[in-house]
Order: C-alpha cells, then structure tokens, then sequence
C-alpha cells in the first residue's frame, strides 16, 4: 500500500484541529521518544507527528483529512501493548487518547458506567469499588493502561476465568470511522438482538477498524470477601494437571494463576521481595477465591485442599492479611518485568483448553531443548492462556534471529493442534502477524480482509496490522506475476 506523507499544509490543517499545543513534531526529541514504541520487545518506529484530540469531534476531522490525503493513521492508547499494535510502522499520524480520559457518568440504578478511552483501568476500578461495584477484567498493566487499549486487545487478566474478558461488560460504544464519520455500535442494553454485532466485532479489532470515543460498560455489584492461596508443586506437569480437577470438583476460583520457578526467582530479585522457594518446587498456582461470605470460601478452600492431596505439593500457605494478599498479586503482576530486566526476551501469548495445558508446557520445554532456548512460563492457568518468555541466554544472535522464529512457529501450531490458538489476550498486531496463518485458514482471513476493506476502503487506519489487507495480497500477486515474466 502507497501512502502519502504529511506535507506543510496538511500539518497546518492538523493543528488547528487539536491546537498547536497539542501537537508533538520529531524534533520535540523526549516528548516523541514515548510515542515511538510499547512494551513489546525493543521496537521503535517514529511518526510524522502525533496529535492529542480532546473528542470525537476531532478525531473525526482529523481522519477526514488523513482519509483524503491518502496519510497512515495509528490510534494509540497508553502504549502498554505487548504485540506491537500501536507502533506506526508506516510513519504518518499516531493519535494519541490520552486527553479523552473522563469517567462521564457511572449509573448505580442500571449498573452501568460511560466513559472516555484514555481512563486508566484501575481508577476506573477503584472508582466504581467506591460504589459497591465492580469492574472485574485487569490485565497486569491495569495501574497505567487505558480502557480503550483494553476494548482493542480485549484484554483478560486474571480474573477472566470466573468473569469472563473486557469483550463481556462492554454494551456499547461511539466510534469514529476512517472516513471520518461518528457512530455508535449498538445499545445500552443486556440483551441486543438487531441486527449485526459492531460493538463485539469493534472489540479485539486492534485500532483497524475504527477509533473508540466512549464505551457504555456493565458493572456488577462488588464481592466484599476474598481469600488467597499460593501452593507449591514439585512438578510443572502437576500445578497445570491440578487445574481442571478444581473444576470438576464444582469449585470456580476468581483467579488461578501459573508461575514457574525461574518466574518467581526473578521477580523475587526484581522486587527485591523474600518469597523462598525450596529446592524441589518447579511451580506454583496463586488461587482466589471470592464471594460475599468467607465461611463459605473458607469450605471452598477445603474442597481445594482436597483436590490438591492427590498431587506432589509442599505446603501451602493461605494469605492471613491483606498485607500478604496484596504482596502476592505484586509477586505475580511483575513477572513480565522481571524477565525483561533479566534478559533479551520475546513473550508469546498461547492458548488451549485449560485441561490440555500439561501437554502444552511439556512440548514447550521439548521445543525449547531442540532449538536451544530457555523459557519462563506462567499465565492464567484457569481459563489455558500462557504467557511463554523465551530468553536469549547464551543463543547467538544468528540462532536468535533466524532459528528461532521457526521454534515459535512450532510452539503456534502445537497450540492450534491442542484446539488452542496464538493469542488469548496480546492481539496480533505486528510480531505475531507473521504467524496468523497457523491460527485462521484462507476463509477466515478473506472474511476479515473483507470487513477491512468495508470499514477502511483506504487502508490508512492502522496498516500492516493483524493480516495483508486485499491491496496487500494484490499488491504480492502483481509483483509475483513481473518476477514470473522477467
């Protein structure tokens, strides 16, 4: 795809949609230097400018123009993207909704909140808590990243397994097109049987299809109780068998967590924290348990315990403070940090039915020994999402770049064969876009390729995003077809 650059005039015209204070240039060095990657990896890609609208309104005229003038468009959020989406690979426009962060109105009567994309997902959690509600999905990140980076991953967390993932509490939400235009997706309502469902296509879409502008949530009222617990398993195989046992024995925990012990090590250094871990535990499960009553979770907990003799376990300890509790989840929502202040990584985010997960970690690990790659797994155990950093170690760099990608393809269609997939809650974006031929077959793709050309007929939202657009795959079968003559 041939795009256009942002000429002078074009600039002049941008800027006084937003404000010229509101405009950040290349040569502003610090301010463009926080727009230029995420947290995936160590990429770095520089607009042409970056713009902070205030609204709808100005998205909308700011899309109009890049529309007309053939200019890439990347919508960006807070940047804590693990997969690349919002790195703006074909330079041009990065929009940044940092401004668009109210919390418009939370209605208590219809359990309901609207607000603006650029809302850090923890205030907005805290806020609604403060009401006696609750707003259960909370990626690891959830202290810095936006709601509408949530809705565009659809991101998870840990307590996905008992609530379910961003995609279930979003009932509406105002969207601008590329070409400008401003509409909302569907309805404030539970139950919405007309016609198509844009809201449910909208999420997960990665910033292709439109920008959010504000997004109407259901709540549910909040669970005033919680117990935690952190056991220990002599064998990874066991922590993740032990999974679907707690299950079947009619116990639905709000959070079933999987760390490994190189994961917990490195994020005991990390933190600088004095968690021990003996000699002979391989992993741990971090369980929760809620609800509104703790005689209830404490017989809950000993059903777990039940289930959990049957299997290699050292002693588990049950969080007696809030002190404990709070010390174990910032254990686990530093993992990801830890590897990266250890080492060179890559992170995969995989996906099977949760009851094939030891078949999972056990090709991981032969996968890893036959391409020369350490591993530290962990991830939510509960609902089969795995999270897989691969570390550099001692690999070359020629290993590194050209081995092992074929190992990560390996480790993809074990998930697809286990009935999984490549992503459960990172997206594909741009490192896993070379993958997605493992997960979604040509219909699959075609179909979406399709949705694509029918909301972005340009392709100036977000490119090179998730798959080869139609012009994209045009584009190789002409140059194919040149190479072919000559």
């Amino acid at each position: 795809m041939k795009f256009n650059t942002v000429t002078p005039d074009i600039l002049e015209a941008l800027a006084a949609i937003v404000g010229q204070q509101h405009v950040v240039l290349p040569e502003a060095t610090e301010q463009m230097l926080r727009y230029t990657h995420d947290e995936t990896e160590d990429l770095h890609y520089e607009p042409e400018l970056v713009l902070k609208p205030a609204n709808a309104s100005e998205i909308s005229s700011i899309m109009q123009l890049c529309n007309q003038n053939l200019i890439p468009v990347t919508p960006r959020g807070a940047g804590t993207g693990l997969s690349g989406g919002a790195l703006p690979i074909h330079k041009g426009v990065v929009i940044s909704t940092e401004r668009l962060n109210k919390i418009i109105n939370i209605d208590e009567r219809n359990l309901q909140a609207t607000v603006e994309p650029g809302v850090i997902t923890q205030v907005f959690q805290e806020e609604v808590i403060a009401r006696g509600l609750f707003y259960p999905p909370d990626p690891s990140s959830r202290g810095s990243c936006f709601l509408g980076g949530n809705l565009s991953e659809s991101s998870g967390g840990p307590r996905a397994v008992k609530y379910g993932v961003t995609k279930d509490y979003v009932l509406n939400m105002e969207v601008v097109l590329p070409s400008g235009e401003i509409t909302w997706t569907g309805a404030n309502v539970l139950k919405n049987a007309t016609g198509y469902n844009l809201t449910q296509l909208m999420i997960g879409s990665e910033g292709t299809l439109g920008i959010i502008t504000k997004i109407v949530f259901r709540l549910i009222p909040y669970p005033s109780q919680n117990l935690v617990m952190l056991v220990p398993f002599k064998k990874e195989e066991e922590a993740c068998e032990a999974v679907p046992k707690i299950f079947i024995a009619g116990i639905v925990p709000s959070a079933m967590e999987f760390m490994e012990r190189d994961a917990i090590e490195w994020t005991n250094l990390y933190l600088g924290m004095d968690i021990t871990v003996p000699e002979d535990v391989q992993a741990h499960l971090l369980i929760e348990l809620d609800g509104n009553d703790m005689d209830i979770l404490f017989k809950d907990a000993e059903r777990v315990y039940e289930v959990l003799e049957s299997f290699n376990v050292g002693e588990m300890l049950i969080a007696d403070t809030e002190k404990q509790k709070t010390d174990l989840w910032l254990l686990r929502r530093n993992v990801a940090h830890a590897v990266k202040h250890n080492s060179v990584y890559k992170e995969e985010d995989t996906v099977v039915p949760r009851a094939e997960l030891p078949t999972l970690i056990r090709g991981i690990k032969e996968i890893g020994t036959r391409y020369n790659f350490k591993s530290v797994c962990y991830g939510h155990a509960g609902d089969g999402n795995l999270h897989i950093n691969i570390v550099k170690g001692e690999m070359s760099d020629d290993d590194w770049n050209n081995k092992l990608p074929e190992g990560i393809k390996e480790i993809f269609r074990l998930c697809v064969g286990l009935g999984g997939t490549i992503s459960g809650e990172h997206g594909v974006g741009l490192v896993q876009r070379p993958y997605i031929g493992i997960a979604l077959n040509e219909i699959q793709l075609r179909l979406m390729r399709g949705i694509k050309d029918v909301f972005d007929p340009n392709g100036i939202l977000n490119p090179g995003k998730i798959f080869r657009t139609n012009a994209e795959v045009q584009e190789q079968h002409k140059e194919s077809l040149l190479t072919d003559l000559i």
